[in-house]
């Protein structure tokens, strides 16, 4: 990846946590998943999957499923940027004038299936898969699943399915932040170890860093990872991502914060970005 990409996708994410965090009033919204799915979402719709806002009904588009659905504002953040939906929808959040409130709806373009009750969507994607491959297409398909979403036993079952009929145009993407709503997961039902558990379930798993845009790169450009068997991206997060005041906080899973918070967490989003530059330049130097 050239530096000039990475920067590209490093500016797109910061745009699309400022929407995350003007999301995050008036209602309210799980503000500290949906930054931690940020650079995932923005990488696959931007540089990996074949969706855009041309393309949402034609048979031959990748499919992202967002199975953690309560990380919906990274989503619409996402589309916003690239184009899929006009940024004045995102003030009718949870308002009965629109469709756009804390999960997926399929009444929004681009949304391929609703989600919010966890566990559900990697049985549909296996379904997806299924069909794709009894077609002889070459379509992509992406489920987004949340660490703490694992305990649910169908996502294990959907595993040993999609092994089965060995779907390898099917990959799971677990978003690792280590939180199940206001609890480390480790501490209530401990997951690890993970890339060794999808691994006896017949998967080919790789683990990266999810907030970097060259391991992701390095990751998603090896697909299919394995022929005959289900790809896993398990991909290592921080709740609240980018902004330190709430960054790995269990009581900051959902929020809704004052317009005068939401313009002061702006301002530390953008003193964040501003110390990560000034930290990348001293090392380049």
């Amino acid at each position: 990846m050239t530096d000039l990409k990475k920067q590209e996708l490093e500016e797109l994410a910061f745009r699309v946590r400022q929407h995350i965090v003007k999301m995050s009033t008036d209602g309210g919204c799980f503000v500290g998943a949906s930054l931690s799915a940020a650079d995932l979402v923005v990488y696959l719709y931007s540089e990996f999957l074949n969706i855009s806002k041309d393309n949402l009904q034609d048979p031959d588009r990748d499919y992202l499923f967002l199975s953690k659905g309560h990380d919906v504002p990274a989503l619409y953040g996402t589309f916003v940027e690239l184009g899929l939906m006009e940024e004045s929808r995102l003030k009718n959040h949870l308002s009965t004038s629109d469709n756009i409130y804390w999960h997926p709806n399929t009444k929004v373009p681009g949304i391929e299936f609703h989600s919010g009750s966890l566990g559900h969507l990697p049985s549909v994607a296996i379904g997806v898969a299924l069909d794709i491959k009894m077609k002889g297409g070459s379509n992509k398909v992406i489920c987004i699943l949340g660490d703490g979403e694992l305990n649910e036993g169908t996502c294990w079952e959907a595993a040993l399915v999609a092994n089965a009929h060995k779907l390898d145009n099917l990959i799971f993407v677990v978003d690792r932040n280590q939180f199940q709503a206001n609890m480390p997961t480790e501490e209530l039902i401990p997951l690890e170890p993970l890339h060794d558990k999808f691994s006896a379930f017949g998967a080919a798993v790789k683990r990266i860093d999810g907030h970097s845009f060259e391991a992701l790169e390095e990751a998603f450009t090896a697909y299919p990872f394995q022929e005959g068997r289900l790809n896993v991206v398990i991909a290592d997060t921080v709740r609240g991502k980018g902004l330190p005041s709430i960054e790995a906080r269990a009581d900051r899973w959902f929020c809704n914060f004052t317009q005068t918070e939401v313009e002061a967490l702006l301002e530390e989003l953008k003193g964040e970005k501003l110390a990560t530059i000034e930290s990348e330049t001293l090392v380049v130097r």
